[in-house]
């Protein structure tokens, strides 16, 4: 069975930080980096080489692949702030409409730029994903 290959590792997550060339996307990423620390209660951890995560989530399908993941997460790419999050909760759609402007797909949410945004709206995305993916599914509901 293939292994996972974004892992947790070692790597500073303020030298990650440090070294990103593009200052909008520094400055988002330490915004981000804040708005993570202060929802989740847990410490940053690198995953892979350009992933920023928070707690661990262990994961089992049917067909018996197993592996962990961060429990929330996000990454500073080069086209695009990328933020794990999917829609398991309830009042996606009702956050998504008031958010700004933005690209989804099933488990991402793409942001250009911090100030295309509400970012209160984007910390209640943030804190419901996150509350959500730590409850059972049977009772994903947000209750910020």
């Amino acid at each position: 069975m293939a292994e996972n290959k974004t892992k947790p590792t070692l790597a500073s997550v303020d030298d990650f930080i440090s070294n990103i060339d593009n200052p909008r996307r520094k400055a988002d990423s330490i915004i981000s980096l804040k708005i993570y620390e202060e929802i989740t209660k847990l410490p940053p951890v690198m995953w892979g080489t350009s992933i920023i995560g928070f707690g661990e989530l262990r994961y089992k399908y049917e067909s018996g692949r197993e592996g962990i993941m961060p429990i929330a997460g996000f990454s500073p790419r080069k086209s695009n702030m990328t933020y794990y999050i999917g829609d398991e909760f309830k009042e996606a759609a009702e956050l998504y409409n008031r958010l700004g402007k933005y690209k989804k797909s099933v488990a991402c949410l793409y942001i250009n730029k911090l100030d295309d945004i509400d970012l209160q709206v984007l910390k209640e995305i943030i804190a419901c994903d996150f509350e959500v993916s730590i409850q059972s599914k049977d009772s994903a509901t947000c209750h910020n």
